[in-house]
């Protein structure tokens, strides 16, 4: 599970997420990035993994949920500020 469970973090991470040089500078706080999983997930069409081992994959990735330096892009950014914001649909 284990081995499956990084290489669906290695996806999410490569399709949602982009780098913006500033680890000061990051869009995703730990509630965002999260939601943006879950979006991705949803359009994976897989289950999304609970918060706990969420954070804990990722922090062996050395990404943490403050001061990334990572913005969302892609198909899921845009699940996920819809459903944010219903009002923009």
């Amino acid at each position: 599970m284990a081995k499956t469970a990084d290489i669906q973090f290695d996806q999410f991470l490569e399709e949602s997420t982009i780098t913006t040089y500033d680890k000061s500078d990051s869009a995703l706080g730990r509630d965002c990035f999260y939601g943006l999983y879950t979006s991705w997930c949803l359009l994976q069409q897989s289950l999304p993994l609970p918060e706990n081992v969420f954070w804990a994959a990722l922090k062996t990735k050395g990404i943490h949920p403050a001061g990334n330096g990572l913005a969302m892009t892609g198909p899921a950014a845009a699940d996920y500020i819809l459903a944010s914001y219903p009002g923009l649909a």
